[in-house]
């Protein structure tokens, strides 16, 4: 199914609900919000080589989530989701990927757009525990997953279904069309990262499968399959633990990715695979995070380099892969890289300060295999970062719910080719909800 026959039976659904009389739950039962997010990024690399970038920004969104119609078994509702920013400061001759940008980065050629905006919709038919969604999806599966990280979201178009029918069971398929990346506003097609995103009719979109299952009171498993037509397919499976020992809570897991390439293999062969482990403590205002990865297989061959298949594969436009437990600006899915993580947190909530937390994160890469991205390097490389990250949220008054965040991001390359230099980078964000 093309992005057409998505349309049209958007504009089908919506005229059915409005010719009859059965809407009553479609109002009375909706959700709107208008999010407001004021968001600052700078960036500063170590060496006058690379260009620095960054900028101010103010994003408004409307996010407007229909009730359901009553058709006896079958109830049918629409969500909108329109979003808009506009730039208050910043450089204009390098891309930042908040707003969109015209000309190459880093030529100083271009230039960023000074605003944009963008407007998906959704038809949602529910029959008991299954819902089946068409239009502009936000999936947050193992193999797929939006991306809110910046100004305005990254989404897709498609058909998307979801049934807790069964006991203990949540099933997933679906079908994603396009992608409309958070710097973008229109859709386009499937690529694989670092190339750019583009239209250019090679794929065919993404189809998606998947299966969460609990096993009892602590364990759970999930299944995940993922199809990116033409570039790579991705198996995931995944098992998690839960308890509760009097104040203190584990929280733990363990993460399996095999991918390989798919159909036409646009982008080379793909051979690559990744195991990811990670356990949470928290005791009281304490949370103490522990993780390790690790990746595997020859993510094809030395030539694909340059197509843009030498890491763990994830989608163009910067899509997240937050499954992986060291995912970060690093990102640490090198060939052959393994890593360590820890994250601790504290909330200020016993000190009566309520709604401010803080966090430090630091992740350890290393066996890199240098040689494999660049003939010029030999041995071993390695990666760190560190983040600093303050959260803070009014927890009373007029302005209930106003939130404040500053992250400070430090990340270190040793080894590594086509990374410019070590680097520094701030994010500062206000946001704020009034819902009607």
């Amino acid at each position: 199914m093309r992005r057409q026959a998505l349309w049209a039976a958007m504009v089908c659904a919506t005229a059915t609900v409005w010719t009859t009389g059965a809407f009553a739950g479609f109002v009375e039962d909706s959700q709107i919000q208008l999010k407001f997010r004021n968001f600052y990024l700078d960036r500063q690399y170590d060496t006058t080589s690379a260009r620095n970038f960054g900028s101010w920004s103010q994003g408004v969104t409307l996010d407007a989530k229909s009730g359901y119609t009553d058709f006896g078994p079958l109830q049918l509702g629409i969500d909108v989701l329109a979003q808009y920013a506009f730039r208050l400061d910043g450089r204009d001759r390098n891309a930042d990927w908040v707003l969109p940008y015209s000309g190459i980065s880093g030529t100083g050629m271009g230039k960023q757009e000074r605003q944009f905006g963008k407007i998906g919709a959704t038809l949602k038919a529910k029959v008991g525990q299954t819902e089946l969604r068409v239009g502009e999806i936000l999936p947050a599966t193992p193999v797929v997953y939006f991306d809110p990280s910046r100004q305005l979201l990254t989404t897709y178009n498609g058909v998307w279904l979801e049934s807790k029918d069964f006991e203990n069971t949540k099933l997933t398929f679906g079908y994603l069309d396009s992608i409309n990346a958070r710097y973008e506003n229109q859709p386009m097609d499937f690529g694989l990262w670092p190339k750019a995103l583009k239209n250019d009719g090679k794929t065919d979109g993404m189809y998606v499968a998947g299966i969460d299952y609990q096993l009892n009171k602590n364990w759970s498993a999930s299944y995940f399959y993922g199809d990116v037509t033409n570039i790579y397919r991705q198996n995931y499976l995944g098992v998690n633990y839960k308890n509760n020992y009097d104040k203190l809570k584990v929280d733990s897991h363990i993460r399996f990715f095999d991918n390989a390439e798919s159909g036409d293999a646009l982008y080379g062969d793909i051979d690559g695979r990744a195991l990811s482990l990670g356990s949470t403590l928290t005791y009281g205002s304490h949370s103490l995070g522990l993780s390790y990865q690790q990746m595997f297989g020859d993510y094809g061959s030395n030539s694909s380099v340059a197509t843009g298949a030498p890491y763990f594969p994830t989608l163009a436009g910067w899509v997240p892969q937050p499954y992986l437990d060291n995912w970060s600006v690093a990102s640490f899915i090198r060939k052959d890289e393994k890593s360590l993580g820890v994250a601790y947190s504290y909330d200020f909530s016993d000190l009566g300060i309520k709604g401010l937390k803080t966090t430090a994160k630091y992740w350890h890469g290393w066996g890199i295999d240098s040689a494999y991205e660049s003939s010029a390097l030999t041995g071993k490389g390695k990666e760190d970062e560190f983040n600093f990250i303050l959260n803070y949220v009014l927890p009373e008054g007029k302005l209930k719910g106003l939130g404040f965040q500053w992250m400070f991001i430090d990340v270190n390359f040793d080894n590594i080719a086509g990374q410019p230099s070590d680097l520094q980078e701030h994010r500062i964000a206000m946001t704020y909800s009034y819902k009607f």
